[in-house]
C-alpha cells in the first residue's frame, strides 16, 4: 500500500501505462506488491542450485528424450532468458540429447510463427524442434487415470515419447489454481479439453478454496498435482516477475518442491490486506495479460474482495484481440441477464462443463456484486455492451461516470497491478 503522498500512480494497459492524477481523484488506498522483497536468484543460479533434485544435467545424462512445456503467447514468460539456460543445463553431460518443446496452449489456440518469433527467438525455433498441443486432437493423446475429482486424466502422447519430462513458467496469482506455474504446466497444460473442463467445473468454481493464492484443500490443484505426477514431470524452472516482467527470483529443482518455495516467495512479495471501496479500478496488468477480455477477467477478481455491495469497478485493459472466446462470449448473446447466466452455468456438473464456461461464471458472479465500467479500445464498444459492462474511451470517463452514479463522496481504491496482488 503506498503512503499517501504519490500525485499520480500509473495503470498498466497494453504495452502502455495511463496517469491516473491522485490529486484530481484522491484515493483511499493503492494496492500494491511490497517492492522491497529482496531478488532470490538468478536463472543460471537457481539451475547449479536446483531444490529437492539432482541438476537437470545429472538426470538428463543417460536420457535419449527429454520434452520440454513451456507456456503460449497469453503468458509473459521471457523465454527468450529462460529456455536457452534450461537446453544448455539439459544437454551439458549430454550433448546427443534429443529435446522436444511442447508449447502448453492448454484450450487456448496455437502461437502464430510470429509470436513464436517473438517468445522464443528466431535462432531457437530454428534449431530446436518445438509442437503446439492441441486439446481437441484426441488421437494425440494419452489416458493416464482418474483425476482425484473424478475425471478422466487424458494428455498429450509426447509424454510417453520422452525419458524425462520438464517443464518451464513463472509463478504469479492464478484466480483459480492458487498460483500459476510447476503442475499447472501440465493440466491445462497439455490435457485435453475434456480434461480440462472437468477441472474447470462450476462447482470448483463457486467455492472459496478456489481462489488467488490459496492450495489448502483447493480441488483444482489437486488434480493439477496428480496430473504432474502421472506425466512424471521430474524438474521445473520457475520465474517471478516484476512490474516491467523482468526476473526478479527463479526456482528450480523438483516439480512440487521448487514450485511451493516460488509460491512461499510470491506470498511474501504480494500478500496484502484488502481494502473497501465503493470505487475500484483494477487492471489485469497490461500486454500480454490483457491481450483480450477473457482473459482480462482475471483483474476482476482482486476487485471483487475490494468493492463493496452496489459499488462500481474499473477495468482497464486494452483487449486488443477483442473478447478472445467464442465460447465465453455466447454466454451473452443470448438475453440472459447475468444472474440467469451465472445460474445456469452453476447448474452444469461436471461432465457438462462447455468451454470457457469458467469465465463466464466468474464475470457474471462479479456483475452480481457491482457495476463494471471497461476502459478500453474504441473497437470494443459493442462488444463491451453485448456483455452487460458500460464502455469508457479513457480513465477519466470512467471514473467520471462512477462518481456521477455514487456520488462526489464515494472512496476510492486503486490496484494498479490487479492480477498480482494476493488478499489475506
Amino acid at each position: 500500500m503506498t503512503d499517501g503522498k504519490a500525485k499520480q500512480v500509473n495503470i498498466p494497459y497494453g504495452c502502455t501505462r495511463l496517469a491516473m492524477d491522485l490529486e484530481k481523484y484522491p484515493a483511499k488506498a493503492i494496492l500494491t506488491v511490497n517492492p522491497d522483497t529482496p531478488h532470490g536468484m538468478s536463472v543460471p543460479e537457481s539451475l547449479m542450485n536446483p531444490i529437492g533434485s539432482e541438476r537437470l544435467s545429472a538426470l538428463a545424462k543417460d536420457a535419449g528424450r527429454l520434452l520440454i512445456l513451456t507456456s503460449d503467447q497469453t503468458r509473459p514468460l521471457p523465454s527468450k532468458q529462460t529456455l536457452p539456460y534450461l537446453i544448455a543445463e539439459a544437454r551439458a553431460e549430454n550433448p546427443a540429447l534429443e529435446i522436444r518443446i511442447l508449447i502448453a496452449t492448454g484450450c487456448h489456440r496455437a502461437m502464430t510463427y510470429q509470436e513464436m518469433e517473438e517468445r522464443f527467438g528466431a535462432d531457437l525455433i530454428v534449431s530446436e524442434h518445438f509442437v503446439c498441443h492441441n486439446a481437441e486432437d484426441k488421437l494425440g493423446m494419452t489416458f493416464k487415470g482418474i483425476l482425484p475429482s473424478g475425471g478422466e486424466l487424458w494428455m498429450n502422447s509426447l509424454v510417453d515419447w520422452a525419458d524425462i519430462v520438464v517443464a518451464e513458467g513463472f509463478i504469479e496469482p492464478h484466480l483459480f489454481a492458487g498460483f500459476s506455474g510447476g503442475r499447472k504446466s501440465v493440466l491445462p497444460g497439455i490435457c485435453s479439453y475434456k480434461t480440462v473442463c472437468g477441472n474447470h467445473c462450476s462447482a470448483f468454481v463457486n467455492i472459496p478454496q478456489t481462489r488467488p493464492g490459496n492450495l489448502t484443500d483447493n480441488p483444482m490443484h489437486m488434480d493439477m498435482l496428480f496430473a504432474a505426477q502421472q506425466a512424471k514431470l521430474a524438474f521445473i524452472l520457475n520465474v517471478v516477475l516484476d512490474d516491467a516482467h523482468r526476473i526478479i527470483a527463479s526456482f528450480a529443482g523438483d516439480s512440487v518442491r521448487a514450485h511451493m518455495a516460488g509460491c512461499d516467495y510470491v506470498t511474501r512479495r504480494q500478500a496484502i490486506a484488502p481494502v473497501e471501496g465503493d470505487i475500484v479500478v483494477t487492471t489485469n496488468n497490461g500486454y500480454p495479460l490483457d491481450q483480450n477480455f477473457y482473459q482480462s477477467i482475471k483483474g476482476l477478481i482482486s476487485a471483487e474482495r475490494c468493492v463493496r455491495e452496489g459499488g462500481v469497478t474499473i477495468l482497464v485493459a486494452e483487449c486488443l484481440y477483442g473478447h478472445g472466446s467464442d465460447g465465453f462470449f455466447s454466454f451473452f448473446t443470448r438475453g440472459l441477464t447475468h444472474k440467469q447466466i451465472f445460474d445456469e452455468i452453476s447448474s452444469y456438473s461436471a461432465s457438462e462443463t462447455v468451454l470457457d464456461q469458467w469465465q463466464a461464471q466468474t464475470l457474471t458472479r462479479v456483475c452480481m456484486k457491482c457495476s463494471i465500467i471497461v476502459v478500453t479500445l474504441e473497437q470494443n464498444r459493442d462488444m463491451i455492451r453485448q456483455l452487460g459492462l458500460t464502455w469508457a474511451s479513457n480513465l477519466d470517463e470512467a471514473l467520471g461516470m462512477a462518481y456521477r452514479k455514487l456520488g462526489e463522496d464515494a472512496s476510492l481504491v486503486v490496484i494498479p497491478e490487479g492480477v498480482s496482488v494476493i488478499f489475506t
